[in-house]
């Protein structure tokens, strides 16, 4: 176990899911412990499993469904999303999105999901 809750998350959500290919931003040491762990991840090619951000905002979120970049099983894991006011303003305002059909508020992470067969749903629990 991690002592950084968010990244024990995605660690586990790799494993739990057996996801190929993740999409990691501006932080290379999360990266190194994934390859680590999992040495046949992908961290290139499209469409992702799996994308964990510091900070997403709705018109990246549209970009990357509109790209290609994300399939219809990708998760979006957010990392610190109560960190600030602002934070949770954004969190929030994703949730919102009608391309968000489940999300999972576990405090110090969110996940989002997009499948399309999916009732909208949101989820608060404690990790």
């Amino acid at each position: 176990m991690h002592k950084n809750r968010s990244i024990n998350v995605l660690l586990k959500t790799i494993a739990y899911f057996g996801f190929e290919k993740v999409s990691i931003k501006n932080r290379t040491q999360v990266k190194e412990l994934v390859q680590q762990t999992f040495p046949k991840i992908q961290f290139d090619g499209y469409p992702f499993d799996l994308l964990f951000v510091d900070k997403l905002g709705s018109g990246t979120l549209q970009q990357l469904l509109s790209e290609g970049k994300l399939h219809n099983d990708s998760i979006i894991l957010v990392d610190s999303i109560h960190r600030t006011a602002e934070d949770l303003e954004q969190w929030n305002h994703l949730i919102a999105l009608p391309e968000i059909t489940v999300s999972i508020d576990m405090f110090h992470c969110g996940l989002l999901s997009t499948r399309r067969e999916q009732v909208k749903e949101h989820f608060r629990i404690r990790i």
